[in-house]
């Protein structure tokens, strides 16, 4: 089995953001965007050089690259959550939007800018039943829904992982077979991929990238530093999920035993309230035969003032 985690940020970075694998990224990449909007070619605006991070020239590990038409890409795999995360995308968006302007350059030379998140966790709140693990933010009209082309420079996608829930025979799509390699990468190696994933030439591609990847002592250290982090994490959800699961069960058992309890003493009170219909009935009878008040209180143990009443 292969033990390199592709969802520590290094590892993305080192598996899709170098010139030889510039193949893997365009794959990655064309899976998640609309099938208009395909990309041709790729290019890296910030291979991944390990000099350079080294020496400390990287300090975020995204991936920057430009499409054929000149519209910009900021790829980045994040795994755990943080306050202000969409405000921290917006502006890593505004960045690189405007990054592609020199001084005294025209407007005109502004190109769409596309961020791509791949998430390993649940971001957006949806309906149990209308859960999307793959979803587009642009700019529109909000009266008429209409993009206008001179404001249509901004993109925000989202690939949350952990939505998505399909089996091995149910994956067909290139970014399903994606996001099964991102999220089971750790349980297959290129000998052992299911027919699924070995379909794809990428997919077996980046296997093979990853069973060989090897870390200098600094990228060693933050790869096992990140790893660490997302043990702890997968380790908090697990907890809390079993956590949820027993207040649920917990709460589902107190609600029965409610029920049981609310059911009996509505029972008891339905044949109290019979019986005393039964004896109200005896008593009037009685009372029509002109029979001793003392007579009907000690046989049907109603009071003077009620039999009185009848």
């Amino acid at each position: 089995m292969n033990k390199i985690n592709p969802k520590i940020d290094l590892v993305f970075k080192k598996l899709f953001g170098t010139k030889k694998n510039i193949e893997l990224l365009k794959s990655l990449a064309n899976s998640i965007l609309p099938v208009t909007e395909q990309v041709v070619t790729l290019e890296l605006n910030n291979p991944y050089n390990p000099s350079d991070y080294i020496s400390g020239k990287i300090s975020y590990l995204d991936i920057k690259a430009k499409d054929e038409k000149g519209r910009m890409y900021d790829i980045e795999m994040q795994v755990a959550p943080y306050d202000f995360f969409g405000m921290r995308l917006l502006y890593y968006w505004s960045r690189t939007y405007s990054s592609q302007l020199k001084s005294g350059e025209s407007y005109d030379k502004l190109r769409k800018t596309i961020v791509i998140s791949l998430i390993d966790f649940n971001y957006f709140k949806d309906p149990k039943d209308k859960k999307r693990f793959h979803r587009r933010i642009g700019l529109c009209d909000l009266d008429t829904n209409v993009i206008y082309e001179q404001t249509d420079g901004l993109e925000l996608i989202f690939v949350e992982l952990k939505k998505f829930k399909k089996k091995l025979p149910e994956i067909h799509s290139t970014l399903e077979r994606w996001i099964t390699f991102m999220n089971k990468a750790h349980k297959y190696s290129k000998e052992n991929l299911p027919p699924e994933l070995a379909t794809d030439e990428n997919i077996i591609k980046a296997m093979k990238e990853l069973e060989i990847m090897n870390f200098n002592e600094k990228e060693q250290q933050h790869y096992e530093s990140q790893e660490k982090k997302y043990m702890d994490k997968l380790a908090y959800e697990n907890q809390e999920k079993r956590r949820l699961e027993k207040q649920q069960k917990e709460i589902t058992e107190a609600k029965q035993k409610g029920m049981e309890k609310g059911m009996e003493k509505g029972m008891e009170k339905g044949m109290e309230k019979g019986m005393e219909k039964g004896m109200e009935k005896i008593a009037r009878q009685m009372k029509l035969e002109n029979e001793p008040v003392n007579k009907i209180i000690k046989f049907t143990g109603l009071t003077e003032d009620q039999i009185n009443n009848f």
